[in-house]
């Protein structure tokens, strides 16, 4: 790969000259070295465009930053050459669907994502929508804000890799195919409205494949390709007086538990039924039974056990045990195998300083239950609602509020094979990863009716998704992972690739 010699996007002499001496074997048709000026010379404005961005958030849970974020989400979109970005309206939050034809031989599709997660700004260190830039011990200078990796900053990468092309007088590669979201962070509700727009479908049907732009770096450099992703459902379970039929209708007073049934205490026993005892193993009723895994993903997994560092995970972490006590590669098996039913969080009666001695009348459980290959939401949720009832639990309510099917795509696709090609010619070994065990909505892509291979792909490195001080690496002082610039690079010879 091409990237500036600067502090930028520190990388080792031998592996740039590696990769000037093989730019002819990207594109005959391509200047490399003149886009890697351009993205040096740009630099600065991709960055106060990513700033822009973080300083505009789109929070779907809070209701904030719509339409705006759409709008400006199609703006980015046409600044970077894409002739048509229309926002689409959905029964929940508008999309954005826009092409760029560079009257190439091949199309790709991307999926972007512009909503992001919700932030408490007392938790963080750096105000969460100032994005600024940060000296970080080990990697550079980082710019810390709410979206900062998840997912503004790769996909402002990608976008300034338009920019350098079109700058640099080189002609795109590839056709493509872009649907950007704003409610991915409530579990992509409204997804299969965007997709399956018939003007949508036909574009995408010319597609290769869609990938989402990623910074896939760990803070070695080691860089994994992922072959798919769990699937999600996001609900809520509502115990009430109401419902019931029995306790309270209102909150009262604590001493007549003696007297009174407990919603809460109602909710905490149904939930008790959904797993087992030591709570890492679900129970429910007739639940869908996920596939196993092949041989050909058990060795995938026992490579990357060999190469990733245990002891660093687990500090990483924040833990010192495994369920079950298990090795490192039977944990990693079934962080791959399996599905699993999750509390994210509990609410109920008085949560204020002090005490409040009440008996409330309405609790409720925050859940998400993560799908592996052969199973569906919708038998999911049917299979949890039919367990509640045959338990006594039928008057909880099941409020679905988002999710969606696993996703796979085989590694011999030649969305990931050009994946591999592009990270082998940087002289990066990749590791091969059968699914990521978070969730995104690629079943639109990968399922009926238009069975696309999905992935994701970018170098560059960022953490704290969904946490305090969010970040990604602008200016890299780690000779093994990339900064903005390697990023941005590392996009324009994928994109070369793939126009192959």
């Amino acid at each position: 790969m091409n990237f500036s010699p600067s502090t930028r996007s520190t990388i080792p002499i031998a592996l740039a000259s590696l990769a000037l001496l093989g730019c002819a074997s990207v594109s005959q048709a391509s200047d490399l070295p003149a886009i890697q000026r351009e993205v040096a010379k740009r630099h600065d404005e991709a960055l106060k465009r990513l700033q822009d961005w973080i300083a505009l958030p789109a929070i779907a849970a809070e209701n904030r930053g719509y339409p705006e974020g759409a709008q400006h989400m199609a703006q980015l979109l046409l600044d970077a050459g894409f002739q048509k970005a229309t926002i689409l309206q959905t029964q929940g939050k508008p999309g954005v669907f826009a092409t760029l034809d560079a009257g190439a031989a091949q199309s790709v599709g991307l999926y972007f994502m512009y909503d992001v997660k919700q932030f408490e700004p007392a938790e963080w260190t750096s105000p969460p929508l100032e994005a600024r830039l940060v000296d970080k011990p080990g990697l550079g200078k980082v710019i810390v804000g709410r979206g900062a990796v998840n997912q503004k900053g790769p996909e402002a990468a990608f976008l300034a890799a338009l920019h350098a092309i079109r700058g640099a007088g080189e002609k795109l590669p590839v056709n493509l195919v872009l649907i950007a979201e704003g409610e991915e962070e409530i579990g992509s509700t409204h997804i299969g409205e965007l997709v399956h727009r018939p003007e949508v479908e036909a574009a995408l049907r010319k597609c290769s494949g869609v990938f989402m732009p990623s910074a896939s770096q760990d803070v070695d450099g080691l860089v994994t390709v992922s072959l798919g992703a769990k699937g999600v459902v996001e609900l809520e379970l509502v115990a009430s007086g109401e419902k019931w039929g029995r306790g309270p209708l209102k909150d009262v007073h604590s001493s007549l538990k003696a007297m009174l049934d407990s919603p809460a205490w109602h909710l905490v026993k149904a939930l008790a039924t959904l797993v087992s005892d030591d709570g890492n193993r679900i129970t429910i009723d007739d639940y869908p039974q996920g596939r196993p895994l092949d041989a050909a993903e058990k060795a995938m997994i026992a490579e990357a056990s060999r190469r990733r560092d245990e002891a660093k995970a687990k500090k990483q972490l924040g833990v010192q045990h495994w369920i079950d006590d298990l090795s490192w590669v039977q944990a990693n098996e079934r962080l791959e195998s399996q599905p699993t039913v999750n509390i994210e969080g509990l609410v109920g009666g008085y949560t204020g300083p002090g005490g409040k001695t009440i008996l409330a009348h309405r609790a409720l459980a925050k859940m998400d239950l993560r799908l592996v290959p052969d199973m569906k939401l919708t038998d999911a949720v049917a299979a949890l609602k039919a367990h509640l009832a045959k338990r006594g639990f039928g008057d909880i309510e099941v409020n679905v509020t988002g999710g969606y099917d696993p996703t796979s795509t085989p590694a011999s696709a030649a969305l990931i094979q050009a994946q591999i090609a592009v990270l082998k010619r940087a002289g990066i070994d990749p590791l091969l990863w059968p699914r990521n065990a978070g969730s995104y909505p690629g079943y639109v892509f990968t399922g009926e009716p238009l069975k696309l291979a999905s992935g994701h792909f970018g170098l560059g490195h960022g953490s704290g998704a969904h946490a305090p001080d969010e970040y990604y690496v602008i200016e890299s002082t780690n000779p093994a992972v990339q900064g903005f610039d390697g990023a941005v690079m590392s996009f324009v010879e994928y994109l070369y690739e793939l126009g192959k």
